[in-house]
């Protein structure tokens, strides 16, 4: 071709090149010597000027690889040599790309085309600025001419494929490294969207049209169904392109009282945008009945293919839906302004066509069960979130009730009813049709009913209904599996775990659908719960296996406190709304739905008390679930009582009343302060009765204990607990929590061991060995954070000092053994030191005013221990960890209330460290760390 870099080629030289590069690409695929293949192929991409060889590779080379290689060498060399190149060698290297994948249509190596395309796409982009509009324009001409199917049905797919590539190559986010800055693809592709988006959507439109009656009219599959897939796939790209906003009028008031959304929602796990091209495509997309022919075509294409039960994952069927899917999220000024009419019509044509994928949902997955594809039902999904997205839930409710008997929010329930079956049904499997469409479907329920459109109409009574009904469905379905689970012994029976994410975020969804009908899904678990605990009380004393009910038990738990709690992680938990503002006929506080649930749970988890039923009904795994609940439940309605008057002082009728229930009714008859009490008993049971089981004790201590704290007027009440002080006092003597007030037992297995001769002599032994060192801290900042809500100050003092004294004591006493170096290196020592470290860190962590003299103090105390230990564990990582890591803490709850002597003494102590660190080139903790000391000392440097 004229106007090929390079100049006149030596036939010897380029059939040399072209055999070295063949070799190269035989050595890769056999994996013999690839460094030196590498190399040769390297040295191709990377030569000057290597244009007439890889076009001899790309015309000569039988080899496909071969090929591939020299199209990636055309395309790296011009992008690096653009400069050097002339107008017309860019325009040939171009045009030259193009022709060669138009006339190798047929080869069977549709990588080697693909890559090409891509090479062209790729230097047109490159050009994109630089050429003048004609010139673009005579590029396309001759990929129109083959789009419309001039010359035949291969060439047209070639020519659409090049436009995918095309539009691939100037989205941002697919576009390939050119070295340029940001402001030329943003440039290129303001440009491109302007001046040829529409054509190229117009273009694969009409190649739809123009191979349907063909493809329609067939008894076989032909060469236009492979043209008309892509041509379709190309309107689904050009759908999914990031518009350029648009400074255009719409009446958005109007939109939002007809039932619309203008703004897009944040999904969960599925990544929706809308799609706003603006009103200069309405004439292609809304006025032109553009998707009721896209919907006609691929329904008269499904009738056609009934008999075929895989015909749904054929590429045509999948791009056709795939489009459909999208047409979806059609808004803004593309529809006309009239109210919201022509997009309520546009939601109403798509249901009306998808609800053939979907319904009934029992038959349709029956025959999936039976080898169907699921494809369909999945995209149908889709259309149901997507539609959810841009409606309120009372219009999307309506939306099917033009055509069918019930609404889409019937539709909906049925559909999950069916998912939860599915994935119940199959859970040994990992991913099933039925977990995708539930993941679907109640990101749909959460989009209806969640936070996210918290601003939309309430649901309708016919809605309420569907939901009650299908969380019935839910909990019966889980109960059973729950049930059937009981005596697997594989890691199956885990299914149900407590702190499984995907299974917490599940159950957060279905409290959703719950807390939408909750005047019925409430006693429905309070009805469920008691049976259950009935039915337990009673197989006491028969000599029956309860295991199956305590699963059910278990399942029960979770759900319920999702339904009655949210997570409110690193928040103030409040009582869900959708609560407060229910059950406005109830008078008394008994006869409330959640009261009645909430102390049946409480009061079964009192059970746990009692050693005969623990040891017989209270798993490790239960206990995380009971523990679980409490700690979400006292956050959540042990309110301040000054909240219940406020909500007292504005009205006592309806859902006032209600309010004032709820947020009252923990404290009534000093309920609040016994469910305290038998919190912190049940926090004890849980450290000392289950050694060994770091989840549960890792809940006690993170969760449930803290959450008696979180809050001043729990806190207030928990620190004049006998209970509690049982605790601190087991705590600061390391007394086994068990043999507390002659109340429990324990017993200790001590085994002859020559390392427990030489270990820390402290009366706290016992209790370190229960607890893992992140337990230890936990526990002991909650402890420490409890002195804060003492009222009387010096009391507060004395509090700290009787819980962190003996642990100060501890380590100061043992950093001062004349033996210390001889025994230190045990691996017994080295945990001892560990906790002791953790549960000053803890304690420094809870810093506050009232208790920041003391806390120094303390850390003033083992100042002088810790560059003993410092110095003793240099080759021990992990104890010089937990130092820097106390330093840490305690200087950043320090430093904002420190005086002139005590910034003297910390300055002093960090120096101190730090040479000690330095003379022993200790470098084997993270540097993270060191830098975080430095910064922290540099605080208390002199300016």
């Amino acid at each position: 071709m004229q106007g090929l870099p390079g100049g006149v080629p030596d036939p010897q030289q380029l059939q040399a090149t072209m055999l070295a590069i063949e070799q190269a690409c035989s050595l890769i695929q056999v994996h013999m010597n690839p460094a030196e293949a590498e190399k040769v192929l390297s040295s191709l991409h990377s030569s000057l000027m290597p244009y007439q060889a890889c076009r001899f590779i790309l015309e000569t080379s039988l080899m496909p690889n071969a090929r591939f290689q020299a199209a990636g060498a055309i395309g790296d060399a011009a992008i690096r040599e653009w400069g050097i190149l002339t107008d017309d060698n860019k325009r040939s290297l171009i045009l030259y790309c193009l022709n060669y994948v138009m006339e190798h249509t047929g080869s069977p190596d549709g990588y080697v085309q693909s890559k090409v395309s891509a090479v062209a796409a790729r230097l047109l982009k490159r050009g994109w600025l630089e050429f003048p509009d004609q010139e673009k324009g005579a590029i396309f001409f001759e990929v129109e001419q083959s789009i419309q199917g001039m010359h035949g049905p291969n060439r047209q797919f070639a020519g659409i494929n090049f436009l995918e590539t095309l539009v691939s190559e100037f989205s941002p986010s697919t576009a390939s490294s050119m070295g340029l800055p940001k402001e030329f693809h943003d440039q290129c592709q303001l440009s491109f969207e302007v001046k040829f988006l529409k054509d190229f959507y117009c273009w694969a439109q009409a190649a739809v049209f123009n191979t349907a009656d063909k493809i329609l009219n067939s008894n076989v599959t032909i060469p236009e169904e492979k043209a008309c897939s892509a041509a379709l796939r190309l309107m689904l790209q050009i759908l999914s392109w990031s518009f350029k906003p648009t400074l255009e009028h719409e009446n958005l008031d109007a939109k939002i009282k007809s039932g619309l959304r203008s703004d897009a929602i944040n999904l969960r796990k599925f990544e929706r945008s809308l799609v706003k091209p603006g009103s200069l495509w309405t004439d292609i997309l809304i006025s032109s009945a553009h998707t009721t022919w896209v919907l006609n075509f691929y329904t008269t294409l499904r009738q056609k293919y009934s008999y075929d039960t895989l015909w749904g994952d054929s590429p045509i069927a999948v791009s056709c839906r795939q489009l459909i899917v999208q047409l979806c999220s059609l808004a803004g000024a593309v529809f006309p302004n009239d109210n919201g009419d022509a997009q309520i019509e546009h939601f109403m044509h798509i249901l009306s066509a998808v609800i053939l994928w979907i319904e009934p949902p029992n038959v349709i997955a029956e025959s999936i069960r039976n080898g169907g594809s699921e494809s369909e039902f999945i995209d149908g999904c889709h259309v149901l979130l997507s539609v959810a997205s841009l409606t309120s839930s009372s219009l999307f409710d309506n939306l099917l009730k033009s055509i069918r008997q019930y609404g889409t929010i019937n539709l909906l329930s049925a559909l999950t009813s069916e998912a939860v079956k599915s994935v119940l049904d199959n859970q040994n499997e990992e991913e099933t049709w039925g977990s995708d469409a539930l993941d679907i479907l109640l990101e749909t329920w959460n989009v209806i009913l969640g936070e996210a459109c918290a601003d939309k109409s309430p649901m309708s009574a016919d809605g309420a209904l569907a939901a009650s009904n299908l969380f019935k469905i839910i909990v019966e379905s889980h109960l059973k599996a729950a049930a059937d689970s009981a005596f697997e012994d594989s890691d199956d029976a885990e299914y149900f775990h407590v702190s499984v994410s995907k299974r917490d975020e599940q159950l957060a969804l279905y409290a959703l659908i719950a807390r939408a009908a909750a005047d019925t899904t409430i006693p429905f678990l309070e009805q469920l719960f008691s049976e259950r605990f009935a039915r337990l009380s009673q197989q006491r004393d028969v000599e029956n296996d309860p295991t199956r009910t305590l699963e059910e038990l278990y399942w029960l738990l979770l759900i319920t406190s999702h339904v009655l709690t949210d997570s409110g992680e690193g928040e103030t938990l409040l009582i869900p709304e959708a609560l407060q503002a229910g059950f406005t006929n109830v008078v008394e506080v008994a006869q409330h739905p959640v009261v009645t649930l909430s102390w049946s749970i409480i009061n079964f988890s009192r059970q746990c008390l009692d050693p005969g039923i623990r040891g017989r009904y209270f798993s490790p795994r239960l206990m995380e679930a009971v523990i679980w609940f409490l700690a979400r439940w006292v956050a959540t309605y042990l309110v301040p009582l000054d909240v219940s008057r406020e909500i007292d002082s504005v009205g006592r009728h309806g859902s006032q009343h209600s309010r004032k229930l709820l947020n009252s009714f923990a404290w009534d008859n000093n309920q609040g302060e016994l469910v305290l009490d038998f919190v912190v008993l049940m926090s004890m049971v849980a450290l000392t009765t289950y050694q060994g089981e770091i989840e549960l004790q890792t809940l006690t201590c993170q969760k449930l204990l803290a959450s008696v704290v979180r809050r001043k007027h729990t806190c207030a009440y928990v620190v004049q607990l006998d209970s509690w002080r049982d605790l601190t006092r087991a705590f600061a003597s390391g007394r086994s929590l068990f043999s507390l007030s002659g109340r429990l037992q324990v017993s200790v297995i001590c085994t002859h061991h020559a390392v427990l001769t030489y270990a820390f002599i402290c009366e706290d032994l016992m209790l370190l060995l229960l607890l893992t060192t992140p337990s230890q801290r936990s526990l002991a900042e909650t402890l420490a954070c409890a002195a804060s809500c003492i009222k009387d100050p010096e009391a507060s003092v004395q509090y700290l000092r009787d819980l962190m004294g003996p642990v100060a004591g501890c380590l100061v006493e043992n950093a001062s053994r004349s033996d210390l170096k001889s025994v230190a290196h045990q691996p017994d020592v080295i945990y001892m030191v560990c906790c002791l470290l953790e549960r000053l860190r803890g304690a420094a962590r809870a810093t506050q005013p009232r208790t920041q003299k003391v806390l120094f103090e303390m850390g003033h105390t083992v100042m002088n221990s810790l560059l003993t230990l410092l110095e003793v564990y240099k080759n021990q990582s992990e104890v010089i960890y937990m130092i820097l890591k106390f330093v840490v803490d305690f200087i950043d709850g320090q430093a904002v209330f420190l005086d002139g002597k005590e910034t003297s003494v910390l300055m002093s102590f960090c120096l101190r460290l730090l040479q000690i660190y330095s003379s022993h080139n200790i470098g084997k903790v993270r540097t993270g760390i060191l830098i975080t000391v430095l910064f922290c000392a540099r605080k208390f440097s002199p300016q």
